[in-house]
């Protein structure tokens, strides 16, 4: 009996693991089509194929959904941070991982939008805790393309200036301030290279 019960609760969840991955796909595409910040519940349960109320039954609240999919990109930045530090020569691993966070910090509908999301009332939920969590791997990620360890609280907070610096570059750039101030994303680059990163051995 007791093997029975286990089956139907792991079958339970992974019906609802599923139906909460389905319905963040759902308001990615309402995202990418309508602009995150006009994103609705009742929008994303209509792309869903859910009723408006049972999307409550995964997400509380319109901010709680945001700070769901700003944690899956998150996920997403890090992965490319990796991929581009591993991909690239020893000496340009940092502009290249740099680069590809800021392209997808430029890119990004649901992570601009994400900031409104964040409010007292879903501090200590499960979702406040998964974005904590994913943020953390992004800064750790960056902090690995940088050469450093965040092993201390000053490289901790040096790789927390860098990733701030990266958003208020990709801010920037949505807005097409950068050309009208007249620089060039490498050449910013090349900047936060001298002062952010230590070498990397080679692989």
């Amino acid at each position: 009996m007791a093997v029975i019960e286990q089956t139907r609760a792991e079958r339970r969840t992974r019906a609802r693991s599923a139906a909460r991955a389905g319905i963040l796909e759902a308001a990615r595409r309402v995202a990418e089509r309508e602009g995150a910040r006009d994103l609705s519940l009742r929008g994303v349960a209509a792309e869903a194929g859910f009723a408006p109320a049972a999307l409550y039954v995964y997400f509380r609240s319109k901010d709680e959904l945001m700070l769901a999919l700003a944690a899956e990109d998150l996920s997403r930045i890090a992965q490319a941070v990796r991929h581009s530090t591993n991909a690239s020569e020893s000496g340009h691993r940092f502009v290249a991982a740099a680069g590809a966070a800021l392209d997808f910090l430029s890119n990004s509908e649901t992570l601009a939008a994400a900031a409104a999301a964040i409010t007292p009332e879903l501090a200590c939920t499960d979702v406040e805790r998964l974005f904590n969590g994913r943020l953390i791997g992004a800064l750790t990620a960056l902090s690995a393309a940088s050469g450093g360890r965040a092993v201390d609280r000053k490289s901790q907070a040096d790789t927390l200036v860098l990733a701030s610096a990266l958003v208020g570059l990709a801010v920037l750039s949505r807005g097409g301030r950068l050309d009208a101030l007249g620089f060039e994303r490498a050449e910013l680059l090349t900047q936060l290279a001298e002062r952010f990163s230590n070498p990397l051995p080679a692989v």
